[in-house]
């Protein structure tokens, strides 16, 4: 974009979130030999998706009324993503799924300190701004941040394999009395900066996948919270409702919580016979 007042970004996997309930008596009313073929032949197309290298799939039983089943896609296209649709809704199984909510996105790595740095070491080259060779310096240094090793790896990182979950949409304000993207954009980059020492403060406890859904959903960003203890994804998330990026300036949509299980704990979930577990070893 290579806008002054605009962070940029690296995006990495599309990302498909679909939310379902389980039409369990209908499922529990087919013979056993069918309820079987249906759960083989899902689990078969899961596993293309997992063992890919370009895609991957989640599952998680959320708790509540709000769904029972989460079915997280993972695209190195945009394409991809609707091709995993498509072979999803095409399953038997699927006529027992009830969709309930989605949400669409592409995993993002916001770069507000790197964005202004970037603007700060053009100005001393004195390059014409939006000239060729400005253009062209400016995008050596985004393909720069792309090579970082560390950026690469949470860009294509598979999905956390930890036992839960939580996810929810949000936006920035802007209203008229509190508008985010009328702020400074120094202002934005610190108080982004800030934001993010809280998450840092729990490294190691939550894994955290940020996507950008500007253009795709209804909400500006989707967010992945996994943990090995669900009690910490309440104590980040409350703590950082005290930061004055989320007090003053986040709105929240709903939140699906729950826990992820592997696909060999499929059967489990559609029989209801136990919790479905998550096998680490994958």
């Amino acid at each position: 974009m290579r806008h002054p007042d605009v962070p940029e970004s690296l995006e990495g996997w599309w990302i498909l979130h679909r939310m379902f309930t389980l039409d369990r008596p209908g499922f529990e009313s087919l013979s056993e030999k069918k309820r079987n073929r249906f759960t083989s032949d899902a689990a078969e197309l899961f596993r293309g998706f997992e063992e890919s290298d370009d895609s991957d799939a989640g599952f998680a039983q959320l708790l509540g009324h709000k769904a029972d089943f989460m079915l997280t896609n993972y695209a190195r296209t945009f394409d991809g993503l609707a091709a995993a649709q498509t072979l999803v809704d095409r399953l038997d199984i699927s006529n027992f799924l009830i969709p309930r909510d989605s949400f669409v996105s592409v995993l993002e790595l916001g770069l507000y300190e790197a964005t202004g740095k970037i603007h700060a070491e053009l100005a001393e080259q004195q390059l014409k701004p939006h000239s060729q060779e400005w253009n062209d310096a400016f995008d050596a240094k985004l393909r720069e941040q792309e090579r970082n090793p560390r950026n690469a790896g949470r860009l294509w990182a598979k999905i956390p394999q930890r036992r839960y979950m939580c996810f929810y949409p949000m936006d920035k304000k802007r209203g008229e009395g509190v508008n985010w993207y009328t702020l400074p954009f120094e202002d934005r980059a610190r108080l982004m900066l800030d934001h993010g020492k809280i998450g840092r403060s729990f490294h190691g406890l939550v894994t955290q996948v940020i996507s950008g859904a500007i253009g795709y959903d209804d909400w500006e960003w989707g967010v992945d919270l996994f943990a090995d203890d669900p009690l910490v994804l309440k104590k980040l998330i409350y703590e950082m409702r005290f930061d004055e990026a989320s007090a003053k300036y986040a709105h929240f949509g709903e939140f699906h919580s729950g826990i992820q299980f592997s696909l060999d704990q499929l059967g489990v979930f559609l029989s209801g016979n136990g919790v479905p577990q998550l096998n680490l070893s994958r």
